[in-house]
This record gives structure tokens, sequence and C-alpha cells, in this order.
């Protein structure tokens, strides 16, 4: 295994979660501040995620004529100048969104190809750990900030400014553990396209779903329906802050135990659990006893149905099948992180929890696929025996 590209998709990739949990929350606040509509907040929100579509379609023609070395570089680039020039932006809606876009593109390429990369790197007998130290990796930076912006506050320069200063050490070390080769490229070997992706794997993919409707809800409408219930600013993004801890600290126990029991059924299990604290969530805002650690349980549960995503993805995918897998990945995040904001924040206009409806009836969904994907692979099992 190659360690020192290990540890550099590593820091690369904690880097684009630092700047995903900390610019969300921020513009969402920002904008909550200055009298816009929860709509017109999920429209900016969601803004992000029509970039990592955009790459989606992108990523193969980067890979044929880049290495990976200089595709990692120009991502990367994109995203310093977006956070570099937010603080001026935000005079102006249009500035605003075309910063998120570009954003977006960045980091969905960037996020495409470390995902493919580490799981080429994975060994299967320890896939579901690494891969749950990527995830964590990812999480561990996103939760630093909301935990910023409930220290400093969102009105504070300093926030952008730490991100920008993050971004150019992540394009440091591209430089030193990203080797300068090029993507190994053949369409031949091709199973399926994008589009194709659903059909081969329906359950992975409303998994994927599931998980960038639920990051983009939490981490832009949180603190919105937090604060419409009474929650002061500081404590609302405390909330977010304790959802992705728990994404976080529980990763490496999920990928541990996902190499040791069939991995159908515990993501069928995470789906459950996620559906139903959805449901209570209403009802525990006034139980302070017990939301804060099942807050917790959702961000555990939530990760968790990504991360086992990821790993069934890297189990069952090889070669160009793996890379246009994860391309449908990231065209598939970008779908959940736009119309999570959108449909939130219309529900939120509608119904006062419709936040917690939404989140409830998408993991409603994916438990529906993911209990067909574990009747399946018990029947594969019952005819190997």
């Amino acid at each position: 295994m190659n360690m020192r590209l290990l540890a550099g998709l590593l820091f690369a990739v904690s880097v684009v979660g630092f700047s995903l949990g900390a610019t969300l929350p921020l513009v969402s606040l920002r904008l909550h501040e200055a009298g816009a509509g929860t709509l017109e907040i999920g429209v900016i929100s969601a803004i992000p995620a029509a970039g990592m579509m955009l790459s989606a379609f992108l990523v193969d023609a980067c890979c044929r004529h880049l290495s990976r070395r200089n595709l990692y570089l120009l991502c990367f680039s994109l995203c310093t100048v977006s956070i570099a020039l937010l603080e001026p932006a935000f005079g102006s809606l249009w500035m605003l969104a075309l910063l998120r876009l570009g954003l977006g593109l960045g980091m969905g390429i960037a996020i495409i190809l470390g995902e493919s990369w580490v799981n080429e790197l994975c060994p299967d007998h320890n896939r579901g750990k690494i891969m749950a130290l990527y995830a964590t990796s990812f999480t561990g930076f996103q939760v630093l900030g909301p935990a910023m912006l409930a220290v400093v506050g969102a009105g504070s320069p300093w926030i952008t400014g730490v991100v920008t200063a993050c971004y150019g050490l992540a394009l440091l070390c591209i430089l030193f553990t990203v080797p300068n080769d090029y993507v190994a490229h053949e369409e031949g070997d091709k199973s399926f396209g994008l589009a194709g992706f659903f059909r081969v794997a329906p359950a992975l993919c409303v998994a994927v779903l599931f998980f960038s409707f639920f990051d983009a809800v939490v981490l832009s409408l949180l603190p919105v329906y937090a604060t419409s219930h009474g929650f002061a600013v500081g404590v609302a993004a405390l909330m977010v802050t304790v959802v992705f801890a728990g994404d976080m600290l529980f990763q490496l126990p999920l990928g541990w135990l996902a190499d040791r029991v069939e991995r159908t059924g515990l993501h069928l299990l995470c789906g459950l659990v996620a559906m139903a604290i959805g449901i209570g969530l209403p009802w525990l805002l006034n139980m302070a006893w017990l939301l804060w650690p099942l807050l917790a349980l959702l961000g555990a549960v939530a990760g968790g149905i990504y991360t086992l995503a990821l790993v069934l993805i890297g189990q069952r995918f090889k070669g160009q099948d793996l890379v246009t897998a994860n391309a449908s990945v990231g065209l598939l995040w970008g779908v959940g992180s736009l119309v999570g904001p959108l449909v939130s924040g219309a529900a939120m206009d509608v119904a006062p929890h419709g936040l917690p409806m939404a989140l409830a009836l998408m993991a409603g969904l994916f438990v529906c696929f993911a209990r067909q994907a574990y009747r399946r692979a018990g029947q594969v099992s019952a005819v190997a025996d």
C-alpha cells in the first residue's frame, strides 16, 4: 500500500471537509441575519451541489488530459480562490452564487478521484477500516467548521481566512504526495455509464443520495431550524458539531464491524436508526437529556450509510468501473445536496417541523432499497452454501 499517497489523499479530503463544514452554515447564517427567506437560503446552499454534479461529467475528460497531480492542483486552486473571495461576495448574490459553484466543481472532482484512489489502495479484508478512516478524515475536519463558527461568530472574517490558509497547505501537500502520472483509462473496460449505475446498484445510489441530502440539510438548515424553535445561534451551531462529531467518532468502529459482519445487513440497520431519530426529532427538542446523545447517534448512522456504500462499491467494482461508480457517486452527491436544501427549505416554509420530516422520508426511502439489497445478499449466500 502506498502510504505516502494515502496520507496525502487523507489530508486533502480533510481540507475539503473543513471548507464545506465552515462555509455552508456561514453562508446560511449570514443570509438569515440579512433577512433572507429559508427558500432563498436553500437555493444558495444548493449551488455547490450543482458544481459537484457538473464535476461528475467532467472528471473523465480531465483524467484523459491531466496528470493526477496537475488535476488535484487545479481543483484545489479553484477551491482556494472561491473561499478567498467569499467575504466581499456577500454584497452580491450573483457573485456569491458563482463562487459557490466554483467551490462545488473543485470539491467534486477531488472527492470523486480521492474515493477511487483510496479504494484502489485497499485490500478487501481491511477495506472497511481504511474507507472509514477516509470518511473520518473528511468528517473530523467538517466538524471543526461549525465549531469555529460557534466560537468566533458568523460575522467574523477569520473563518474564510483560516479555510483559505488550509487550502494553501493542501496545495503544498499535493505537490509532495500525489504522483505526476495519469489515471489508467481504458474506455472498453467500462460495464456501465453514469446513468447505468442506478440499474446496477440501486441501494448504493439511494445511500449516497440520502447522506448528501442529510449532509447539506444539517449544515445549511439545521441551525436555522433550531433558532426558529428558540435555540440561540451558538447552541444551534453546536448541534451541527454534535451531529458530525457522532459521524466522526463512530466511523472507525463501524468500519471495523463492516470487516467482520454481513455488510448489507449493517447498512440496513443504520438506515432504520436514522429514520427513527428523524421521526422523533420534533419531540426530542424538548428533551435536552436525550436530544444531544441522539444527535450524535444520528450523525453516526447517517455517516455509516455513506461509508458502507463506499466499502460496498470498492468490494463490488474494479478498474474503470470503480472510477465510473465513484463519478456516479459524485453526481448523486450533487443531486442530494441540491435537492436537500431546496426541499427542506420549502418544507420548513410549509410546516414548522418540515426539516425532520424530510430527513425521515429520505431515510425511509433508503431503508426500502437497503432491505431489497439485504434480501438479495442473503439469497446469494444461500445459493453459495
